[in-house]
């Protein structure tokens, strides 16, 4: 109910803006103010129940905003300052437009009455956001308030989700009004799907064997992850995520997970070619990174598809059948569809749950084994740093991976019965992973997380050791320091008709002459850190349970840590890898 105009106190925009964001539940708002920021800041003083989570550099402001709301499950805010800011949000604001982050963004603007002199600062901040947001927008005064960041609210959440923006002048935020905000909306999104007994039909149709399912990054923003479990055991399908994934959205402990797909297309359809049919749950799974003549999907294999946002259905591949709907909600409505569809095929179906058991198992006997095998290189390898970081995190700690020279042992060596545990740089610009960590255990209620970063990757936004430190969060940074640009020197080596991969020199891949000290660099933002090299001389065994305690003692602390692989740092604080 609406309050009488004439009761309605008057206040300034900013303390109108916080008002709104508190009947929103916000809890922080992520930022790293300037000029045109400080009536907000100002206005914080009279709101305690929201805090302000100060980072050093915009690009660290959009990735812990995004980071927490991925994990939290809802919009997160956060404030930048002018163009400047802007831009240096900017390709962290594209991962989470990639990733479909639900983000309300906003960024102080010069005073609008001021704009015409050309001052310091000013900048078309609406034409700068607009390529990688749903919507931009300025707020031109201070009644505008209410509705827009409401909007805002609902917007970044509706499918597809993702980043919105509001460019926020001082005299707005200054301006006086005796504005109602009104209330939050309740808006239920998640629709079933229609046609679902005609799906039931189509799916139930495929031979036992011959349908592999896909666990896209949706099934996580809708909580689908115990449905999606029952879908394939019902059916005996592997389920495969996606090959460039912001999510593992499935228990990588249980016999059907089948790992990611790969990232190139030729590759994807060698995978793909065993089965007649694909079941996508959410949309752009088959992310391929460079160029091959093949396409990612076989001839042969038809493509059914389930997901909220109706843009992704049929946009690439035709479909003999694909709804639209909220993949929990309709999950729940074709499960008993099915069951009653495949009746008769129900003990050769749980004949193959049987058979991925033994098979899992003996894979993930072999894929120890080889580690093992490493175990007492002078160097540590790729592999043997995945394996040993897994298994000294364990399997209920939160992941956040931006170590992509090991991130695909690490996908391997994943054994939880959680299918929330591990989220990944879906968008590819660098400079996300170790923020989003701190976003992350904020979402998460500043639960332990461990942030997985490669050594170059972690140049990119080291200001986010002084926030972890600063808000005493239970983050754990890894480097893993290989000291080159691995990644691209790798890819250069398997060209053949490349002058590097001939001469075996590579330009701009190596970034050992200085080599950089990470330790030095945590112990500057005020987080301690260690080194980790091989210790050849205890068995792989001892060395495990070795690493495994000193770990623990790193959950008991609730500070930040950083360690790394050769040189390391740390900072945040749970986990250890060799």
């Amino acid at each position: 109910m609406l309050t009488p105009f004439e009761k309605i106190p008057a206040r300034r925009g900013a303390e109108i803006l916080l008002e709104v964001l508190a009947s929103e539940g916000v809890d922080y708002i992520f930022g790293n103010p300037g000029t045109t920021e400080l009536p907000l800041i100002d206005a914080l003083i009279r709101t305690p129940d929201i805090r302000y989570i100060l980072a050093l550099q915009e690009a660290s402001v959009v990735a812990m905003a995004d980071g927490y709301a991925q994990a939290a499950r809802r919009p997160a805010f956060l404030n930048l300052h002018t163009a400047g800011g802007l831009g240096h949000g900017m390709g962290n604001l594209i991962n989470a437009h990639v990733s479909q982050t639900p983000l309300v963004v906003t960024a102080g603007q010069q005073d609008s009455r001021h704009t015409v002199t050309d001052p310091l600062l000013f900048g078309d901040l609406v034409r700068i956001a607009e390529p990688t947001v749903k919507w931009a927008r300025e707020v031109t005064h201070v009644d505008q308030l209410p509705v827009l960041i409401r909007r805002a609210f609902h917007d970044a959440s509706a499918a597809p989700a993702g980043p919105v923006f509001l460019s926020l002048p001082m005299d707005v935020m200054e301006e006086m009004s005796s504005i109602d905000i009104a209330g939050p909306s309740t808006i239920d999104r998640r629709s079933v799907a229609g046609s679902l007994p005609a799906l039931a039909d189509h799916l139930a149709g495929i031979a036992p064997g011959r349908l592999a399912i896909i666990a896209g990054d949706e099934v996580h923003a809708s909580e689908a992850a115990d449905d999606v479990v029952a879908l394939a055991e019902l059916l005996g399908a592997p389920v495969f995520g996606s090959s460039w994934p912001s999510r593992i959205p499935f228990p990588t402990a249980h016999p059907l997970w089948s790992g990611n797909l790969p990232t190139n297309a030729s590759d994807i359809a060698r995978t793909l070619g065993a089965y007649d049919a694909i079941f996508a749950l959410g949309g752009k799974s088959l992310i391929t990174i460079l160029y091959t003549q093949d396409s990612a999907l076989p001839a042969s294999c038809r493509v059914f598809q389930l997901s909220a946002d109706v843009r992704d259905l049929g946009r690439t591949y035709e479909t003999p059948l694909s709804v639209v709907g909220d993949i929990r909600r309709s999950l729940q409505a074709l499960l008993p569809l099915l069951a009653e569809a495949t009746a008769g095929q129900r003990a050769d179906r749980a004949a193959r749950l049987r058979a991925a058991t033994e098979r899992s198992a003996g894979e993930r006997q072999a894929r120890h084994a080889d580690a093992d095998a490493g175990m007492d290189a002078a160097t540590i390898s790729p592999q043997v740093a995945a394996r040993e970081a897994v298994r000294a995190i364990g399997p209920d700690v939160a992941i956040v991976d931006e170590a992509i020279a090991t991130s695909s042992h690490v996908r391997k060596f994943l054994h939880s019965d959680s299918p929330n545990q591990y989220s990944f740089l879906r968008g590819g610009g660098l400079g996300w992973g170790m923020p989003a960590a701190v976003g992350c255990s904020l979402g998460l209620g500043r639960q332990p997380v461990v942030s997985l970063v490669g050594d170059g990757a972690a140049l990119y936004s080291p200001q986010a050791l002084w926030t972890a430190a600063h808000e005493n969060l239970p983050v754990t940074f890894v480097v893993m320091n290989n000291r080159e640009y691995n990644v691209l020197k790798n890819f250069m080596k398997n060209q053949h008709d490349y002058l590097s991969a001939r001469s075996g020199r590579f330009i701009a891949m190596d970034i050992d002459t200085p080599a950089i000290d990470y330790l030095a660099l945590a112990a500057g933002f005020g987080v301690p850190a260690r080194r980790i090299t091989p210790r050849r001389r205890h068995r792989a065994g001892d060395r495990g349970r070795h690493r495994q305690r000193t770990c623990q003692r790193h959950r008991d602390r609730d500070q930040p840590v950083l360690t790394g692989r050769r040189r390391s740092s740390r900072s945040g604080a749970t986990g250890c890898a060799r």
